[in-house]
């Protein structure tokens, strides 16, 4: 196996926010702690993060959220709505301390980010490890696992280990070769990063178990059987970083998808519209923000396939000359496109918009035709609504085709408050 050009002389931290949702809605609700606690999806249906009184009740991941409710209550839990606005503020606010301790950072997830720590191997790495938990723990009130290694891979073992194994406390350092060969015998092949379900099946067929196996694997078997991906995965278990750190985790997007399922089954026109026009001012945000425009849109509508009764599924699409963001252009288009695939009689389920060819503000092109909206007074109409709904809230300003109901919108019945995002939720002192 090729090893030329590689190092095995990295040292990786992953901080991986534990229950992350879960955490989120105890910092501003403390009578959740230590109480079984689930956050469901959109629309209040499955769960998809779970404290762990809930994993003690061996509630699954996945499960429909009223499959389980009473079992739940029963034991003084509580099933949430997913407060998508809280998370993703609590998690810059995570990141931004996680940043203050190395200078190379790559964001993973909305709860995950790795660290360069190769220049400080004069330290105590796992003391330091355990101050990077204690102050974010202190400065956002979110508890984190730290997991610190040679490579990705192995500081993903690492994260793993100290989430389950109490005498961590949170932390370990896998540097030793002794140690890391005990904890990958310790790692079912499932739980190896970048292994999926069907990698997993085959392995342990071929009598690999755990993750020291397929380290130690025979190298004939894994370059027959194990596509690059898989070779990067048993070059980083031997030590070896070859998935590099990204410095620049915000990529541009080749495309942005906005859709989201109703809340109830919606057969008005006029309700289908202010969801696309809502859509659509998401999707514009979007694009914005990593500073492009978009050269072509599609709109699509479906109903319930679950449900009996008559189906009806289309889209429509049109490309957009000269390519842009501007809001109103885009929900102009995107209405006239909504009249040409929409058909009366229908109890609809979901729509949604997608905006693609998209490309970087400095490469549109010009045209003598048709004036760019970044060469006029939409640009800086787009430019204040953005700065004001950043400042005091989203759709502070917003446009009329949106409606102001929204009875279309999600089902989130159990939705907890916008902590740190709305002025009228924020906490009180008693």
């Amino acid at each position: 196996m090729n090893t030329t050009g590689l190092s095995d002389n990295n040292l990786i931290a992953l901080i991986d926010c534990n229950s992350f949702y879960v955490s989120c809605e105890r910092v501003f609700n403390p009578a959740l702690e230590g109480k079984p606690i689930a956050i469901l999806s959109n629309n209040d249906g499955c769960i998809v993060s779970r404290s762990n009184e809930i994993k003690a009740l061996n509630i699954p991941m996945g499960a429909p959220g009223f499959k389980y409710e009473a079992l739940i209550r029963k034991h003084g839990g509580t099933l949430l709505s997913s407060n998508y606005t809280l998370y993703a503020d609590m998690s810059n606010r995570v990141m931004e301390t996680i940043a203050k301790f190395a200078p190379e950072i790559e964001i993973y997830s909305i709860d995950e980010a790795f660290l360069v720590l190769n220049g400080f191997r004069i330290r105590n790495l796992t003391d330091y490890g355990m101050k990077i938990k204690k102050t974010i723990q202190k400065w956002t009130g979110i508890p984190v696992s730290v997991g610190i290694s040679r490579t990705k891979t192995l500081a993903k073992v690492a994260n793993h280990m100290a989430k389950r194994i109490k005498g961590f406390n949170g932390v370990c350092c896998l540097q030793e070769d002794e140690r890391i060969d005990e904890a990958l015998r310790r790692t079912p092949v499932g739980e190896v990063w970048g292994i999926g379900r069907q990698y997993d099946k085959f392995l342990r067929q071929n009598q690999i178990q755990n993750a020291l196996q397929l380290r130690d694997a025979d190298e004939k078997f894994i370059d027959h059987y194990m596509t690059s991906m898989g070779h990067k995965t048993v070059l980083e278990l031997k030590g070896y970083s070859c998935i590099d750190i990204d410095q620049a985790p915000m990529v541009k997007k080749k495309s942005i998808v906005t859709s989201k399922s109703f809340g109830k089954q919606v057969s008005s026109y006029r309700e289908i519209e202010e969801a696309v026009s809502t859509y659509i001012t998401r999707a514009a945000e979007k694009l914005r923000i990593q500073h492009c425009v978009a050269g072509h849109l599609m709109v699509f509508l479906n109903t319930n396939r679950f449900k009996e009764g008559p189906q009806y599924n289309s889209s429509a699409s049109t490309s957009l000359f000269p390519p842009t963001a501007y809001t109103p252009d885009l929900i102009h288009q995107a209405k006239e496109l909504l009249s040409d695939v929409f058909l009366p009689g229908f109890d609809y389920k979901k729509a949604g918009v997608m905006l693609s060819d998209i490309i970087a503000e400095e490469d549109v092109p010009l045209s003598i035709i048709e004036t760019n909206y970044l060469d006029d007074k939409r640009v800086t109409l787009m430019k204040a609504v953005d700065k004001i709904n950043r400042r005091t809230g989203q759709d502070t300003l917003f446009f009329a085709s949106c409606g102001t109901q929204k009875e279309w919108d999600m089902k989130r019945a159990k939705l907890s408050p916008k902590y740190t995002t709305r002025w009228s939720d924020l906490p009180k002192i008693k």
